[in-house]
């Protein structure tokens, strides 16, 4: 393994770490080196320690190791803000240039690159919940887990608020994580249900969908204050609209699709001056431009 790569590693096992503690309630009070131990755990180091990977002080700076490689301090400018915050709600979708995730049939392989999918995969790991919406489900049969990064796999939360899915899918079976089927609280008994190996639970409807609001308040009853919505649009929408995301990211691939499926879609605005403008940090991905929207 090259220099890089051990860089890389040492420094997402401590991001890792770090996410940990967060959970705990760790907090500085004085400027602090970190490193890592024999066991890949989170040591708290003098701040001049040439092992410290990282120096962070109470007021939030911090700084990455003097002997990191720009790749691995990259890790650190992306990850820290996401690690530690105790509680926090992220959305990521991957589009093309013409702001598509998928063609019109819901084709969506290999939109984005695989430096965004390992991205995902680390977004996975940090959060303790991973949120898609049925027809993503459906469309993808995708697995949800961090099968590609070192990291534990989130539990997994589908949004079916009909309950139309079947229970043949990789999630409802597979034992990898795990899972949970949100609906609407009028199809769920009062002795608790299954679907597969995954617990279905009910919460009320907002209109014609779930009330997010109150999905966001029972993941939290169970602990899970790390949630992460990947997909597909329509459920990154509805957080983003209900004003539920503290971050949006946002992939775009150099690719032209013409038409299918939008990313975002919300209400209809008469002017720009209503329309969004987070503040945005930009990080390269491959081919790719991962934008990081601060929303709250």
């Amino acid at each position: 393994m090259s220099n890089n790569e051990n860089d890389n590693e040492s420094v997402w096992k401590l991001i890792l770490g770090l996410r940990q503690l967060t959970k705990t309630g760790f907090s500085l009070h004085s400027q602090r080196g970190m490193g890592i131990d024999a066991q890949g755990k989170p040591l708290l180091l003098p701040p001049q320690d040439p092992a410290a990977l990282l120096v962070l002080d109470a007021n939030g700076g911090w700084r990455a190791g003097a002997d990191l490689c720009a790749d691995a301090a990259r890790l650190f400018e992306l990850y820290l803000p996401l690690c530690l915050a105790r509680a926090i709600t992220i959305g990521h979708l991957g589009q093309s240039l013409d702001g598509r995730i998928a063609t019109a049939s819901g084709s969506s392989w290999q939109v984005t690159g695989s430096e965004n999918i390992c991205h995902l995969h680390r977004l996975r790991a940090l959060c303790d919940a991973v949120v898609v919406g049925a027809e993503t489900v459906r469309q993808d049969n995708p697995r949800l887990t961090t099968r590609h990064v070192t990291g534990t796999h989130p539990v997994r939360v589908i949004l079916d608020p009909n309950r139309r899915l079947q229970g043949d899918l990789h999630v409802f079976h597979d034992d990898a994580a795990p899972t949970l089927v949100v609906c609407d609280r009028r199809l769920v008994g009062d002795g608790g249900e299954w679907l597969g190996q995954a617990a279905v639970i009910g919460v009320p409807m907002g209109g014609d969908r779930l009330a997010l609001p109150a999905v966001l308040e029972r993941l939290h009853e169970r602990g899970l204050l790390a949630v992460f919505v990947e997909g597909g649009g329509l459920t990154v929408s509805g957080f983003l609209e209900a004003g539920l995301l503290d971050r949006l990211q946002i992939a775009i691939a150099p690719l032209i699709i013409g038409s299918g499926r939008p990313g975002i879609t919300l209400p209809v605005i008469a002017e720009l001056a209503q329309a969004l403008r987070p503040r945005c940090r930009l990080f390269p991905m491959g081919e790719d431009i991962l934008f990081d929207c601060v929303l709250r």
